[in-house]
């Protein structure tokens, strides 16, 4: 059934909701939810994943790659932009095109808009995920054109999957690999990405494992920073210096189902997590476990967590990677991957 809502009077517009969840959910934990909407109904490709979001002077934009199905060749980078509180059609920016004869598929897009400048839009390359390259490409007119792609210098990633966090001129990025075990490190750029440094591993893997992490703000100089995990826990580690260091990988008390997740501080100073609340079978090999549902926990110390919204709830059905933010009026935006067939956008009240 298709259900049309109302938006809030900031909004002023209707959108289509998505299909209704096949799997009950609790009213309360759907309360907070003002907008659903997919980003696209038809798209030039059958599979997308590892969407990203972010807000620019014209408006929000939103990317992903698509193709025939993740790591195959044709998979690219596609970008959608907001126009009058609707989603324009999806277009191509981005292609694994390395020469005449060499093509690789493209992962993980994340984008950032720096203030009062261009928007960057980081992204992977490569046969696989063990052997991909950071790369970017620019905007100058806030996501309509972008320029030709930039390689960034050996051993640098750029951000893995979730948002960059700027602390005075330098941007401090959240990286990870995966060659040799699951493991964590910080990138940093003070001139949008053209010249790079790069921390150590924060874990050697053994057992304790990390990929993408996501910071939250816990002070002048305190961050913390959440992980995807093979360990069936989120893992974090903190820095009391504002990211110029940080400390060895641990568990937390959340489960993870090795998937992503995405999380922020608000600016009410609270702290928003999006993630798969799944405790995966301890016999399962790499942590796997199910990618529904998905659920909005919040928090006011970054430890302690309440359970806020369930997005999505339905047996078998993948939904997954989230990506999230706040907008200048304070909105919260979530897209996610649904069913790897749809990019889904979700606005949600700040509690």
């Amino acid at each position: 059934m298709i259900k049309k809502i109302t938006l809030l009077l900031a909004i002023q517009s209707i959108v289509t909701i998505a299909p209704a969840q096949s799997t009950a959910i609790d009213p309360k934990l759907r309360k907070g939810i003002v907008v659903e909407q997919f980003i696209y109904e038809e798209a030039p490709f059958p599979q997308c994943h590892a969407s990203t979001i972010a807000e620019t002077p014209e408006g929000l934009i939103s990317a992903w790659f698509g193709g025939t199905r993740e790591g195959n060749k044709d998979v690219s980078i596609y970008v959608s932009r907001m126009i009058n509180d609707k989603w324009d059609k999806p277009f191509l920016v981005a292609e694994g095109i390395i020469d005449d004869k060499t093509r690789y598929a493209c992962y993980n897009p994340v984008l950032y808009q720096v203030p009062g400048g261009e928007l960057l839009l980081f992204y992977k390359v490569g046969p696989r995920v063990i052997d991909w390259t950071g790369w970017v490409i620019r905007s100058q007119d806030h996501g309509k054109t972008w320029s030709k792609p930039e390689q960034l210098p050996d051993g640098i990633l750029g951000p893995i999957k979730n948002k960059p966090y700027l602390i005075g001129n330098t941007l401090v990025c959240p990286s990870s690999t995966e060659r040799d075990g699951w493991k964590v490190h910080f990138e940093y750029t003070n001139d949008h990405g053209k010249t790079w440094s790069k921390g150590p591993d924060l874990n050697d893997a053994k057992p304790i494992t990390g990929i993408q992490p996501s910071i939250l703000r816990h002070g002048p100089q305190t961050l913390q920073a959440l992980c995807r995990s093979t360990n069936g826990t989120i893992n974090e580690t903190w820095s009391y210096d504002n990211g110029k260091t940080w400390n060895t990988l641990s568990k937390t008390n959340l489960p993870n189902p090795n998937s992503g997740i995405d999380a922020i501080t608000l600016k009410n100073g609270k702290h928003l997590l999006v993630y798969n609340d799944v405790k995966p079978d301890d016999k399962e090999k790499f942590g796997w476990g199910d990618r529904s549902p998905l659920n909005v926990a919040i928090s006011s110390d970054g430890k302690n967590w309440e359970p806020l919204l369930i997005l999505e709830n339905e047996k078998g059905g993948e939904f997954s990677y989230p990506y999230v933010i706040q907008d200048g009026k304070g909105r919260v935006h979530i897209t996610y991957t649904w069913k790897r067939k749809k990019i889904k956008h979700i606005i949600v009240a700040v509690p």
